[in-house]
């Protein structure tokens, strides 16, 4: 169900828009990108028209139903590399400016036109085109849910801002915010937002996954096999005669940091840049799978911790639907008829994860790269820049309260309500299929580290 209501959602909104693989700007490895991909190849009817929406894709069981309350999940928009991509960036650019060979005009364009702008103190920080991807964000969902997001909810309060405490999620949460304000020529009234990294960066906060999964080498063993496996050496070896240097010189590393260059300069400048040049398809795949594996050992369904440290957020989650639907049950207005939570794709991914979403026959692993290309657990689409899940509780008379989840701005089907053919389940049927976790999942009990004393 959730296979085909993703795909049947892009192949309606494609349609009528140009194919993204037929315009040069953008680089053929585009769509390999992970978490470093723009928003718009995961949606590439944006790329002609950035604030349209397509209010078909909503299913309502009858002309009855009326969204009630909405809770957005979302993560930071576009942003400059970290201090330590940045330094390896340098590193990649020192070898190919010092020594590669070879008459490429892509290469030369490197060597002699292209300079490492990029510098330590950017360190993550939202770029222009991330504040944008927040400003268009809301205007789209205002169109999609123009009852829930509007100017009366927004100046009565009814819209809650939560933000994790780093600067590029607090800035994507203002950019949010302005997009709002823009939109309706507020310029009397300013609204507040909450800093809260106890739910958007629970994994800070739980001891048990900082200890064995965070800081644990040996909880991403898989990894390192893959990057030392002969997918990724045959990768860095073309880099390398690509190059014409020593392999020796291209680590696993220092191609990564490669890959990264070309997706940096595509996301922040819409650039499509002679680094893409070093890069085939078949290449890209491998990069893609290698970073899809980190994030499935380290926030996916490699570990178990690494989705139940994501317990308080849930718990919040359903805390406040429940609410809503209680307030709606005795006739009161819901007093939060929308919450936007600002946070990190490591914020999405755990939560995604414990949801049951994107969960593969088989797990990701080193050796079993072959049979894993017609995986669902791609963070490329799962984990763009401005990735977002949305639910929205909805009453369609006589106490029938459903909820529709939509993950960048498109609608996905519960894992494990394959009963439910419409998009759109009753509420209790997910409290109920969730039952185990609503009663417990406790963050406090999940993530203590339990230290066995030796016998002696």
């Amino acid at each position: 169900m959730l296979t085909f209501l993703w795909k049947f959602t892009v192949t309606c909104c494609l349609l009528n828009y140009v194919n993204p693989e037929d315009n040069r700007d953008i680089p053929a490895i585009a769509k390999y990108f992970n978490t470093k991909g723009r928003y718009e190849e995961v949606n590439p009817y944006f790329i002609e028209d950035i604030l349209s929406v397509n209010k078909s894709v909503l299913q309502p069981p009858s002309a009855q139903c009326q969204e009630i309350h909405l809770t957005a999940i979302i993560r930071h928009g576009t942003r400059y590399p970290t201090t330590k991509n940045i330094k390896e960036m340098q590193q990649i650019y020192n070898i190919v400016r010092h020594n590669a060979s070879g008459e490429q005009r892509w290469l030369r364009e490197i060597q002699t036109q292209w300079t490492m702008w990029y510098t330590e103190d950017m360190d993550g920080r939202l770029v222009q085109k991330g504040v944008n991807d927040h400003k268009h964000l809301a205007v789209r969902l205002s169109k999609l849910f123009p009852s829930l997001i509007s100017e009366e909810k927004l100046r009565g309060g009814f819209i809650k801002f939560i933000t994790s405490s780093k600067h590029r999620c607090v800035n994507s949460t203002l950019s949010f915010k302005a997009g709002l304000t823009k939109l309706w020529g507020i310029t009397d009234q300013e609204f507040d937002h909450t800093v809260n990294d106890a739910l958007m960066r629970f994994f800070d906060k739980c001891t048990k996954f900082v200890e064995e999964v965070d800081n644990n080498s040996s909880a991403l063993v898989e990894v390192d096999k893959f990057k030392q496996g002969p997918e990724m050496r045959r990768v860095q070896e073309k880099i390398a005669d690509r190059l014409g240097v020593p392999y020796s010189l291209i680590t696993h590393v220092m191609t990564e940091a490669a890959f990264y260059l070309c997706a940096y300069e595509f996301a922040i400048k819409a650039v499509n840049s002679p680094w893409c040049q070093l890069f085939d398809e078949d290449d890209a795949k491998v990069m893609e799978y290698a970073s899809d594996l980190r994030e499935f050992w380290k926030r996916g369904y490699g570990h178990d911790i690494n989705s139940k440290s994501s317990c308080m957020l849930f718990h919040d989650l359903f805390s406040r639907l429940n609410t809503a639907a209680r307030e709606n049950k005795s006739g009161q207005q819901v007093a939060e008829a929308v919450t936007i939570q600002v946070g990190h794709a490591d914020t999405l991914l755990p939560l995604l994860t414990l949801l049951g979403f994107f969960k593969d026959s088989d797990p990701l692993t080193s050796t079993n790269y072959a049979s894993q290309t017609g995986r669902s657990f791609r963070t490329s689409y799962m984990l763009p820049y401005a990735a977002n899940l949305v639910l929205v509780l909805y009453d369609c008379g006589g106490g029938d309260l459903r909820l529709q989840p939509l993950l960048n701005e498109k609608p996905v089907a519960f894992p494990g309500l394959t009963d439910q053919k419409d998009p759109m389940p009753l509420y209790q049927d997910v409290k109920d299929h969730y039952r185990e976790l609503l009663r417990g999942c406790d963050f406090e009990t999940v993530c203590q580290l339990f230290k066995h004393t030796a016998e002696v």
